[in-house]
């Protein structure tokens, strides 16, 4: 049984790119998996997104590029303010300008970059570089 769908889905797409795959499936889908992988088309890191409706929670097909390092769900989900971006930032990723943190805030998810500029806080939810 599957707990943390975040979790889940980049434990795959890291598998799935470790072995050099062009696609993965991923289940089930949520609007919270769905704006990730958004904010990873968005960067550059995925291709197409496709949400296959099967009747029973939905899946995600995502088309792999090939530029994906790492990547991982953070847990605990911890609470971080403006301040604390740019540390998060050091202790997730391997150097300052490769990589994104995936954060919630109350405007929608954003990556770390874009909390800076608008000088928001939220909830620390994945990493990718």
């Amino acid at each position: 049984m599957q707990m943390d769908n975040i979790s889940n889905m980049m434990v795959s797409i890291k598998n799935a790119e470790a072995i050099r795959k062009r696609e993965v499936i991923v289940w089930p889908a949520s609007k919270l998996a769905g704006e990730v992988l958004r904010i990873l088309q968005r960067e550059g890191y995925v291709g197409e997104i496709e949400l296959i409706d099967d009747g029973r929670g939905g899946k995600f097909r995502v088309q792999l590029l090939g530029r994906i390092n790492d990547c991982g769900a953070i847990k605990p989900r911890y609470p971080v303010k403006k301040d604390e971006i740019l540390d998060y930032a050091r202790r997730y990723l391997p150097s300052r300008e490769l990589g994104i943190l995936i954060i919630s805030t109350n405007k929608g998810l954003k990556t770390h970059m874009e909390c800076l500029d608008e000088g928001i806080g939220g909830v620390l939810i994945a990493y990718v570089y």
